[in-house]
């Protein structure tokens, strides 16, 4: 059985190199998750069958001199509340419509397709992209590779655990508060936001319709920035895209080379903090010396209107949610999970006027924050404070209050969660780098010349490492 490179990269070139094949890719990422997956919890349905064809076909297009691009024959799972033609979506929840997008693929998932990418099928995620694991609901409990004790984080709960285990080398995930990064920067993988409307978002069910992002989650920078580049760029199915919006050859950008850019700290949000990682200022000091290695200047900033907008995104997501739920709600409350009817239910607490006043302080925020960037290039912080919390009696609270991610939603700005090393706990924390609206070259550009400069990407939990020896 071959073994399961660990980046999309390095796959792409020994399939190239005839080292490998498609196929042979493909059955070691399923044979990993026979062994670890009982345990980790990611898969809701695979799609072997139809996963070993199409990497039959790549590895006959290959053969044949046909080359569709650095995803052709790599291994790609779907959080499951983005449609795919095999079967159903669930988002993890008893109440779903099963008629809802069947039989079609999310433009996303056929452009991955379309790319050469294998889909191996679809993993799990917080009920709806919102809710917490719960034992009572027919879908597995998603379990952190780093520690089986832990949660993976949410909402992409499968997509994180699943490329850090190495079941796959690349997943969507859905980003509304930081679902793509928090589970990233938990997982010690590279987990993205791109720009808001950059991604076609038809075919993926919605959780905060102002807020939603669907976005890579790699191993590398440069892994991600090859996902983007066949996800990104304008579709009419989806409305919130601006007209005529291009993506591009991201990978193109990562030069290594971060001289001349500006990148503003910051320190205020999470200095001394509770909960905090005893760890976590050493690692962010050593990650922005590499930036610095890597060419940028750094300058000390303090985002502006920090817990005002981070206050206004998790009350437009709660009535947003709302709004889509409020009949099913109404019909079928208990089916609903605790944790899902815990967040979304709370929507119908808030009045028009808190509405519009969120919106409001969003405006105001993304305002003072593009003056911040008139003055630097890029902005980095830490994704969380702290690793990721233990399962056994998870809260909203118990993971709320040390992470960072939901400022960037409500302004749509790229942002990245990177691995910078491991904490005191000895489980990862990551490093958030953001940029102005479609600066997601210049995001990626940075992030990957981090990344060249060190190895936390690479790093690999034990339960990995395990089954690989």
């Amino acid at each position: 059985m071959a073994e399961v490179p660990l980046t999309i990269a390095d796959a792409a070139a020994a399939l190239r190199a005839g080292e490998l094949t498609s196929v042979a890719l493909t059955e070691a990422c399923y044979a990993m998750a026979d062994r670890l997956d009982a345990e980790l919890g990611t898969y809701i349905t695979r799609y072997d069958e139809t996963a070993l064809a199409a990497a039959a076909v790549a590895d006959e297009e290959l053969a044949a001199g046909i080359d569709k691009g650095p995803l052709h024959g790599i291994p790609i799972g779907i959080k499951d509340i983005i449609a795919c033609r095999e079967g159903q979506t669930t988002a993890n929840s008893v109440v779903f419509d099963a008629d809802w997008y069947a039989g079609a693929d999310a433009p996303v998932v056929a452009r991955l397709r379309a790319a050469g990418a294998v889909i191996t099928g679809k993993v799990t995620t917080m009920e709806y992209a919102i809710g917490l694991p719960d034992a009572t609901k027919p879908y597995p409990i998603p379990r952190n590779p780093w520690d089986t004790a832990r949660w993976p984080g949410g909402s992409s709960s499968g997509s994180g655990s699943g490329v850090a285990a190495g079941l796959f080398l690349g997943a969507l995930g859905t980003d509304t508060g930081g679902s793509v990064r928090m589970p990233a920067a938990f997982c010690g993988i590279t987990g993205m936001k791109q720009t808001y409307g950059l991604v076609p978002k038809a075919g993926c069910l919605p959780l905060g319709v102002t807020l939603d992002h669907i976005g890579p989650m790699t191993r590398s920078a440069a892994d991600a920035a090859a996902m983007l580049s066949v996800m990104a760029g304008f579709d009419p199915a989806d409305p919130s895209m601006p007209p005529g919006v291009e993506g591009g050859d991201y990978a193109a950008a990562l030069t290594g080379d971060l001289s001349g850019l500006r990148i503003g700290v910051d320190r205020v949000h999470h200095l001394g903090m509770a909960g905090a990682d005893p760890d976590l200022e050493t690692r962010l000091d050593a990650a922005v010396a590499d930036l610095e290695a890597a060419g940028a200047t750094v300058v000390e900033v303090e985002l502006p209107l920090f817990e005002e907008m981070m206050t206004a995104c998790m009350l437009t997501m709660c009535v947003e949610a709302f709004s889509f739920h409020q009949r099913w709600m109404q019909t079928r409350w208990s089916d609903y999970g605790f944790g899902m009817r815990s967040f979304v239910g709370i929507g119908a607490t808030y009045t028009a006027a808190d509405y519009a006043q969120a919106q409001k302080v969003r405006r105001i925020g993304a305002a003072k924050l593009a003056e911040l960037l008139g003055t630097v290039d890029l902005l980095a912080m830490p994704t969380t404070a702290a690793g990721a919390p233990v399962l056994d009696g998870i809260s909203v609270e118990s993971f709320l209050g040390i992470i960072f991610t939901q400022y960037w939603n409500p302004v749509g700005c790229p942002t990245i969660a990177v691995p910078m090393g491991l904490g005191r706990s000895g489980l990862p924390l990551s490093l958030s780098i953001a940029g102005k609206p479609f600066a997601d070259a210049l995001v990626l550009r940075a992030a990957d010349a981090f990344q060249r400069r060190s190895a936390h990407h690479l790093l690999t939990p034990s339960v990995f490492e395990a089954v690989s020896a």
